[in-house]
């Protein structure tokens, strides 16, 4: 006699189940893998621990009350969601621990804690059956850590040589009064990133408006030529330069 006529036939849905956790182990364990290179406090064995216990619980959600719920028809108030909404929120305390506080101010492991808790989600997209939108989301996140970090590191360093500035100005009302000043600024290499206009109090009754700008001016610049270049402009009234 065959020996494996001796094995009994799996369910479909345990077939199913084996699928789904090991597809998950494969794409927690590439996110796990850029955390564990970077020497994260949670790196690949972690990212894959929450990955296969979310979609284990997802599986049991789907699969695990069949049973029960045959055997008491009667009862209808069955909700398969009510499982997942859980780890999402539970998941939390577990990111949570990844996040660090130096000195009160520098804060490191916001990363790691989103990855952890975006593994979570991939934990239950893939227990519910969402191959295709698990791997694109995967490979989304993989390309965000492994790419867009050299990115932010070069931005950052073109941001830490420029000084943030405040400038507000009293201007006369009138039309293309902005648009010179702010030609005469940006002309000159310095960023606008913030402005507000506003009628000041000490103006009343005044054809004027006071005009605040956030600048971010590189260290090159000689921000004294730019107020000279402000300041000759005939709409200008007053200047008041601020460090942020």
């Amino acid at each position: 006699m065959d020996f494996f006529e001796w094995v009994p036939e799996l369910p479909d849905e345990y077939e199913t189940s084996l699928i789904r956790i090991m597809l998950i182990v494969i794409l927690s364990g590439l996110i796990g893998i850029e955390r564990e290179s970077k020497n994260h406090p949670a790196g690949l064995r972690t990212h894959i621990l929450v990955g296969v216990g979310s979609c284990l619980l997802m599986l049991v959600s789907l699969y695990g009350f069949e049973p029960f719920l045959e055997e008491h028809p009667e009862l209808v108030g069955f909700d398969p969601s009510r499982i997942p909404s859980y780890v999402i929120s539970g998941i939390g305390f577990l990111g949570a621990g990844t996040i660090m506080v130096h000195g009160g101010v520098t804060v490191r492991g916001l990363t790691t804690a989103a990855s952890i808790w975006v593994v979570a989600g991939l934990g239950l997209v893939v227990g519910i059956g969402m191959y295709y939108e698990a791997i694109f989301t995967t490979l989304i996140i993989v390309m965000t850590l492994f790419f867009l970090n050299k990115f932010e590191m070069f931005y950052k360093e073109r941001v830490r040589h420029k000084k943030l500035l405040l400038l507000s100005l009293v201007v006369k009302k009138g039309e293309g009064n902005i648009s010179a000043i702010n030609d005469a600024i940006t002309s000159h290499g310095i960023e606008i990133t913030q402005y507000q206009i506003e009628d000041d109090d000490d103006l009343k009754g005044i054809d004027s408006f006071k005009y605040s700008l956030l600048i971010l001016t590189p260290d090159i610049v000689n921000f004294n030529r730019v107020l000279e270049v402000v300041k000759e402009l005939p709409c200008i009234e007053k200047i008041q330069l601020h460090k942020k």
